[in-house]
């Protein structure tokens, strides 16, 4: 045990700290899954701005380390990216042909 007052008193703040942070990057956990599991453009960005924030906000207490945050981030833009992208690529390519015949006649016409 601690045989100084400001020992006592510095493992009172750190176990403080520690809960506090453990609730803040819990919370923010729960937040990138919720960004991960939407589907609708609008919403994904305005989490998306919500989420950066709170990453960077835990990598400035170094909660987490800068890099996993910068990491997260760049992950989570791709996500957010992608929802809008799949919903207008999805439509076109059902009824696409395929480009072998194409290709073939473009061979034969070499010859």
């Amino acid at each position: 045990m601690a045989n100084h007052k400001s020992a006592e008193k510095r493992i009172r703040s750190t176990a403080t700290k520690r809960l506090r942070n453990r609730y803040q990057a819990k919370s923010t956990r729960t937040v990138v899954k919720t960004l991960r599991s939407t589907e609708d453009k609008a919403e994904a960005e305005s989490l998306f701005k919500k989420v950066s924030s709170m990453l960077d906000k835990l990598a400035k207490k170094n909660v987490i380390h800068k890099k996993k945050a910068s990491n997260q981030k760049s992950k989570l833009a791709k996500v957010v990216n992608k929802i809008g992208k799949a919903t207008t690529e999805a439509a076109p390519k059902k009824g696409a042909k395929k480009d072998a015949p194409k290709k073939a006649a473009a061979k034969k016409a070499k010859k």
